[in-house]
């Protein structure tokens, strides 16, 4: 298998990926749901990092640090930091974001490595919605002048415009901020796992390609 199949497999095995009759936050109902709240254990924080780094090293990404917006995205920058340092010894740094800054100690906005001028970061996230996560970090990486913002890792793009656009979350990223998200999978590849018997949901098919042909981006 590759690794996109061995992720959609670990998802449908962690319970994250579901199949039935879901009302989204957006109202949508949808076929299927992604819950990465059901990443509990060692285990799967483990796993998770690899998959994030094999997304990383795919797309030929070479990052000094890497950031985990608060507060979902602090254990994923961590994993998928020790994955790469693992896996392709690449001994990148971690960061993430304080809600507020804080004035004693060590003070500052940034906790693990402070990134400065001449540093390329790569954001990691679980998920993209309505890009609020990126829109409240992009402001405080900007308070370091010369930080490159490389790419933004996602498990799982859903291809699904916006409530108030004819564009993804992903696609508008680009497009306000020149932000480039990957996303280890996309909706289509987890559709394909099915038809391949990588995973179970086939009696589920018909519905998300109805889903997806009714609220999928340009």
């Amino acid at each position: 298998m590759t690794y996109k199949e061995k992720f959609i497999k670990f998802m449908s095995d962690s319970g994250v990926l579901t199949f039935g009759d879901f009302t989204l936050k957006s109202g949508r109902k949808a076929p299927y749901f992604i819950n990465t709240g059901n990443y509990k254990t060692g285990a799967h924080l483990a796993q998770l990092g690899e998959f994030y780094a094999d997304c990383i090293r795919e797309h030929n990404l070479q990052p000094d640090i890497l950031f985990g917006p608060a507060y979902k995205g602090i254990p994923l920058s961590v994993s998928a930091a020790i994955a790469l340092h693992n896996k392709y010894n690449s001994n990148a740094g971690y960061c993430f974001d304080r809600k507020e800054a804080k004035d004693h100690g060590e003070g500052g906005m940034f906790v693990g490595q402070q990134p400065k001028a001449g540093d390329s970061l790569v954001i990691i996230e679980d998920v993209m919605t309505s890009g609020k996560a990126l829109k409240e970090v992009l402001p405080k990486l900007q308070t370091v002048e010369g930080v490159k913002i490389e790419a933004m890792i996602i498990t799982v793009d859903r291809m699904e415009k916006a409530l108030d656009s004819q564009y993804s979350a992903v696609q508008q990223a680009y497009t306000d901020y020149g932000i480039k998200v990957y996303s280890i999978v996309t909706i289509k590849d987890i559709i394909k796992a099915i038809e391949d018997g990588i995973i179970q949901g086939a009696e589920h098919l018909e519905a998300m390609k109805r889903y997806l042909a009714q609220y999928g981006a340009q």
